[in-house]
């Protein structure tokens, strides 16, 4: 595969009919300002990042926009960086520096940064004069392979893990894989953890290809993260433009949310990174899933390694019980009626959705389950 550059950058489709839009992946998209503009709704735009991404990269995309067409009015907003800030609050002050500059229905949210950034902006995009335009520039890996692609959109709360929101498409993700050059090393391994995901749900190749590879993806090798965002996004594309708000297959995407969001909303949002927690929830849900006689210690094993690898904890934190853990995941978006429904194994490279789960069998996997 050639390297994607911002001239040439590789180019993938979320196909969803009128709103279809395209995944653009490559170096130096942060200052394609022409690239960007050719998606504004109007000539308001309003970028929105947070204080770490800005001191790197607010300057040069705004000076991008500005220098591709010289009528635009650009605003900014710098936010606190950290899931601790992804609330309604958070939102709130998106929507306050809407109204304060006069902005309409033809303004564009563009937001730079990771995925609570993102979430944010698409949240206040979605509700803002019920609905303006937005565009994601995405930089962090997890945000670049996951959360940027789809149109899921929200804030947490204190009960639950994005719990208010909305589905909320945008006209075009830009990745700038030169963005991960700043990024810190937990961070990067965080990203690995979707990445890994998207081998668990539907690829045993890519996963075998991810094993084989980790060292170079932790090095930032290029062309080697090219390959994996692009098949992350590839994958990912392909199961939004099958089930876009969630309805059936979508769900296998939430490989280890259930159990990772549980670990989040209990020890406080940003104490563990969202990858780190669905690292561990991934394994949990590999261990139910040789509990439940759908996969073999082996796959377990092999589980856990590559999680490993990728620098992430495979441990679940030693205060949780199986109450607090259970009481969190019974308020899971996936989940109908009374019914649990977790994503699970049948195979490596193969998911389900499965609510047939014993109460006594997930207690005992959650119960029995190393802690650190």
């Amino acid at each position: 595969m050639s390297t994607p550059t911002s001239v040439n950058p590789l180019t993938l489709t979320v196909a969803l009919g009128d709103r279809s839009y395209p995944i653009h992946i490559g170096p130096g998209l942060v200052d394609d300002g022409e690239r960007l503009a050719s998606y504004l709704s109007g000539r308001q735009v309003m970028v929105v990042t947070n204080d770490t991404v800005a001191a790197h990269y607010l300057e040069r995309l705004t000076s991008a926009l500005a220098a591709a067409d010289d009528r635009l009015r650009i605003e900014t907003l710098v936010l606190p960086d950290g899931e601790a800030h992804k609330n309604v609050d958070g939102v709130s002050r998106i929507w306050d520096a809407l109204l304060e500059a006069g902005f309409n229905r033809k303004a564009t949210l563009v937001a730079l940064g990771g995925g609570v950034i993102g979430d944010m902006v698409g949240f206040a995009a979605a509700s803002y004069q019920r609905g303006i335009s937005f565009i994601q520039v995405p930089t962090t890996l997890l945000s670049q392979v996951d959360s940027s692609v789809g149109g899921k959109t929200g804030v947490n709360h204190p009960l639950g893990k994005n719990m208010i929101g909305a589905f909320w498409q945008p006209r075009a993700v830009l990745i700038d894989t030169a963005t991960l050059s700043t990024l810190p090393e937990r961070e990067l391994s965080a990203g690995l953890a979707e990445v890994i995901k998207y081998g668990l749900i539907h690829d045993s190749d890519f996963l075998g290809w991810l094993e084989d590879e980790m060292a170079a993806l932790r090095d930032l090798d290029d062309v080697v993260l090219a390959k994996a965002i692009e098949r992350s996004c590839a994958i990912k594309a392909e199961i939004v433009a099958l089930d876009e708000t969630e309805q059936d297959v979508r769900a296998l995407l939430n490989l280890g949310h259930t159990f990772g969001h549980a670990i989040e909303a209990y020890m406080g949002y940003g104490t563990w990174l969202h990858g780190e927690a669905v690292g561990v929830g991934m394994l949990m849900a590999a261990d139910l899933s040789m509990r439940q006689g759908f996969i073999e210690q082996a796959d377990v094993t092999r589980t856990r390694r590559v999680i490993e690898r990728a620098g992430l904890p495979v441990a679940a934190p030693r205060e949780m019980t199986v109450e607090d853990f259970v009481s969190r995941m019974k308020l899971d978006k996936k989940n109908t009626d009374d019914r649990m429904r977790l994503v699970l194994m049948r195979a490596l490279g193969e998911a389900c959705v499965y609510d047939q789960t014993p109460p006594a069998l997930l207690g005992e996997c959650i119960e029995t389950y190393p802690r650190a």
